[in-house]
C-alpha cells in the first residue's frame, strides 16, 4: 500500500467511526442513473429510516518540502464534503453540524490518524490545525434537497 493509500484509509476509517455518519467513500462517485447514484448515499436511520446522508473526500493537492538533505515531507491537502437530507421540522442542520463536529473531535484527537502521518508544524505558513470548515449550505443532490459541508484538511507524511 502507498503512502497516499494509507493516508486515504486512515481518514476514511475516521470518517467511518463517527456515529450516524451516513455512508462514507473513500473518493467522489459518479453515476449517469440517478437512482443507483442516490443509492451510494442513502442511510439507514435508528428507526429504519432511509435518509440521503453521505460523505467522500479526495485529495485536492500535494507539496513536497525538502526539510533538509536527508528528509523531505509531503503534505496533502484533503476536501471532504458531505450531505445530508434538509427536513427543516426535524432541525436536520444542527443534526448535520454536529456530524460535522464529531468528525473535527475525532481527528483532534487523533491528528496523526494513528501515526499514519504526522502533525505539521504550527509555523508552516498555513497556521492551520485539524478539519476545518470551509463551507456549509444548502444544495440540491440527486434531487433533494440537502444540507452541504466542504470540509478540508491536512496531512504531513516524510518520506
Amino acid at each position: 500500500m502507498s503512502r497516499l493509500d494509507l493516508v486515504r484509509a486512515a481518514i476514511f476509517q475516521t470518517l467511518s467511526t463517527v456515529l450516524e455518519i451516513g455512508k462514507v467513500h473513500d473518493r467522489e462517485r459518479y453515476l449517469r442513473e440517478e437512482q443507483k447514484f442516490r443509492a451510494l448515499y442513502i442511510h439507514t436511520l435508528p428507526d429504519g429510516r432511509l435518509q440521503l446522508r453521505g460523505w467522500w473526500f479526495r485529495r485536492t493537492a500535494t507539496e513536497e518540502r525538502s526539510i533538509n538533505i536527508a528528509r523531505t515531507v509531503n503534505v496533502d491537502t484533503w476536501a471532504v464534503r458531505g450531505y445530508m437530507a434538509l427536513d427543516d421540522d426535524a432541525g436536520s442542520e444542527l443534526v448535520f453540524d454536529g456530524l460535522i463536529e464529531a468528525f473535527r473531535d475525532a481527528v483532534r484527537l487523533d491528528p496523526t490518524f494513528g501515526g499514519v502521518c504526522t502533525q505539521g508544524p504550527l509555523g508552516d505558513g498555513d497556521n492551520t490545525d485539524g478539519v476545518q470548515v470551509v463551507d456549509t449550505g444548502p444544495v440540491t443532490f440527486c434531487g433533494v434537497l440537502c444540507h452541504s459541508a466542504l470540509l478540508q484538511l491536512r496531512t504531513w507524511s516524510y518520506l
